[in-house]
């Protein structure tokens, strides 16, 4: 092999090799732009992108977190959006992946009264007693709120009133004691039996 010949050889072998490097990092590089480009749809209610995103991104599109630590599902919930937060849901959303603060799309349909969001989070499976990083639940946070109809179907899904939080601890049972106002979540409280199983939700 003459020495033209040995360069040609040479000079291919690296172009291979830079393609087989830059090939993941430009599908990587893609996938963060998407990710991007569906939360944002998701913020500003484009229907069409978030679809055409959906479709082609497939499930790992979904979970994108923003800037500010938030999620699409947290996004939703907190404008509580039945329309968009069902759609996420559908497509596979992960339900327990925190967002600002830890809070788990459970905690903030929760803190913001979102019943419907709170029964369809619970049909797949969201973990009930998961914290954020104050170590508040989903029940404590339908305490603090008095949501009444919230912290009963937390309740039947197997919450436990006994958990506390890291920020003062205390549980939800001993917040509803200190409540005075909602005496009737003090009273779902203490007549919620320990459940065995949790009960099964469907949408």
């Amino acid at each position: 092999m003459g020495i033209t010949s040995v360069k040609s050889f040479v000079i291919s072998i690296a172009a291979a090799a830079l393609l087989a490097t830059a090939g993941p990092a430009h599908a990587q590089g893609t996938l963060l732009s998407n990710k991007i480009a569906f939360l944002n749809a998701i913020k500003e209610r484009d229907a069409l992108k978030a679809n055409e995103l959906a479709r082609t991104g497939g499930s790992a599109i979904l979970d994108v977190r923003g800037d500010d630590g938030s999620t699409p599902l947290t996004v939703t919930i907190a404008r509580e959006d039945a329309e968009w937060t069902g759609f996420l849901i559908s497509k596979g959303a992960n339900v327990n992946l925190p967002g600002k603060g830890g809070d788990t799309p459970l905690i903030l349909a929760a803190r913001v009264g979102f019943h419907d969001a709170v029964r369809w989070l619970l049909s797949k499976k969201a973990r009930v007693d998961q914290t954020n990083r104050s170590g508040e639940t989903a029940l404590i946070a339908a305490v603090h709120q008095r949501q009444l109809p919230i912290v009963r179907l937390l309740l039947d899904a197997g919450a436990d009133p006994d958990k506390a939080d890291t920020a003062a601890g205390l549980s939800a049972r001993d917040y509803a004691k200190r409540d005075t106002r909602s005496r009737q979540i003090l009273q779902a409280i203490e007549a919620k039996k320990p459940a065995t199983t949790a009960t099964n939700f469907r949408l």
